[in-house]
């Protein structure tokens, strides 16, 4: 199995800002994300993680030893770095909604973030068949992980809500994607 785990909180994500490459570290309440995260994918067999801090926290309280992969980076929002998400003007939703081409300034566009996490998931899909597979990173790369596992295109991230600290699974099915499940948060259910 393939699982996609959502990073921890950290105070930008609770500031509501636009977190792309910026690289601060979890807040409490992210760590204790982290904590719930690492008890329920404890017996993965492999955990991979985005380089940014994080991703790496939360990877760590999984309790394995922890591959980096640069291509589960998050979203380079260019010129929109640290940007409220509340303060984005409508008219560059609206042009980014339109064309999977467009970017930020200094930014990525969904086709390039579909480059390059498609390979980086197709390169895991033989091998999750028979491992379970942790892949700790961000909201677009889970977003896309999310299109390529339905065969949907990467404009359909735009439709999926990915929360702070959940977890997707991703099967195998005659070797290609299959969606088990999305953005689980049992985990982080207080008692």
């Amino acid at each position: 199995m393939l699982i996609v785990a959502r990073h921890g909180r950290t105070l930008a994500n609770a500031s509501g800002e636009l977190l792309g490459r910026r690289d601060p570290g979890l807040d409490e309440l992210g760590r204790e994300q982290a904590r719930a995260i690492g008890e329920v994918l404890a017996g993965a067999d492999r955990v991979i993680s985005s380089p940014l801090r994080r991703c790496q926290e939360t990877a760590a309280a999984i309790g394995r030893p922890v591959e980096t992969d640069e291509r589960f980076i998050e979203l380079d929002y260019g010129e929109l770095e640290g940007t409220p998400v509340a303060d984005v003007p409508a008219a560059t939703w609206a042009a980014w909604r339109a064309d999977t081409a467009w970017h930020p300034a200094a930014g990525e566009s969904l086709d390039d973030l579909a480059a390059r996490v498609w390979p980086a998931l197709d390169e895991l899909l033989d091998a999750s068949a028979t491992s379970d597979i942790v892949v700790v990173s961000h909201v677009s790369p889970i977003k896309a992980a999310v299109a390529w596992a339905i065969g949907a295109g990467i404009e359909s991230q735009w439709r999926c809500f990915v929360q702070q600290a959940s977890i997707s699974r991703i099967g195998t099915r005659s070797g290609l994607p299959s969606l088990h499940s999305f953005n689980e948060t049992h985990h982080l259910a207080v008692p």
